[in-house]
């Protein structure tokens, strides 16, 4: 997966997790309100990940530009 699809789903899950906790308050429901506190944890990290891939592809893309300066 790439850095902008790792994103996107992160930022899909975090809100679903919100809506979820959200309806788990309204109804009373601590199982819906767990459920959602977990998926917006997964979107946080997805999108963490999404994160990590572009600061390492610019990494590597200023890396490449500076050893193609020495040649």
């Amino acid at each position: 997966m790439g850095s902008t699809t790792d994103k996107i789903k992160g930022t899909t899950n975090e809100k679903i997790g919100q809506a979820k906790q959200k309806i788990g308050e309204a109804t009373g429901s601590e199982e819906m309100q767990g459920e959602g506190a977990i998926q917006e944890a997964k979107g946080k990290g997805q999108k963490a990940m999404g994160d990590a891939k572009e600061m390492a592809k610019e990494a590597m893309n200023r890396a490449a530009a500076a050893a193609n300066k020495k040649l």
